[in-house]
């Protein structure tokens, strides 16, 4: 069996199109106007960020998360222009459990033309192949018809409705869980 990761060095990654790499400081006018767009931030407990402040603090919890061994958040950079376009990751890493969830964000310019697709994919394989996972899991706003279909295209298994599962934006909302096993994964490759 491979070496697991251990959290020492960001794990870079690369499709055709684009860059899979860690947070820096040179990113936060990227990570501003990406999180200050309303639809992005749509189905998420995000408000639009109103300032460079505020995307220091994204910045920082992607940090955070990784020195905790808690979560890894790749920027999606577009290999061309070197422009961040969108994020994804692993969050609420359990070690002990090889468990963790899957999200992901995307500038509306760039909906709709494979790249999420593009970029879960290397990033799933890192989790199973690299970190060991057993599954990885991703809980999608009910509404969000785009995200359910992302899922079902990388092999994702709908589970549970957690009905008013998180309060959100001044309401309750309701969630769909999404999973994929090691075993699934392993199906999918040989299909």
């Amino acid at each position: 069996m491979a070496v697991m990761f251990s959290f020492d060095a960001f794990p870079r990654l690369e499709t055709d199109r684009f860059i899979l790499r860690k947070t820096e400081e040179r990113d936060i006018a990227d990570l501003y106007e990406l999180y200050s767009d309303a639809e992005v931030v749509k189905y998420t407990p995000l408000h639009p960020l109103i300032d460079l402040k505020e995307a220091r603090q994204e910045l920082n919890w992607h940090v955070e998360i990784f020195e905790q061994q808690v979560g890894i958040r790749w920027l999606i950079e577009v290999k061309a222009s070197g422009k961040i376009i969108g994020t994804c990751g692993f969050l609420h890493y359990v070690k002990e459990y090889a468990r963790t969830e899957l999200g992901y964000d995307l500038a509306p310019a760039y909906w709709r033309c494979g790249i999420m697709s593009e970029v879960a994919a290397p990033i799933i394989a890192f989790g199973f192949n690299s970190m060991h996972l057993h599954c990885i899991e991703a809980k999608v706003d009910a509404a969000n018809t785009a995200s359910i279909g992302l899922l079902a295209k990388l092999g994702f298994k709908p589970g549970s409705e957690l009905k008013e599962y998180e309060f959100e934006k001044g309401q309750y909302i309701e969630l769909l869980h999404f999973s994929m096993l090691r075993k699934e994964y392993r199906q999918l490759r040989f299909l």
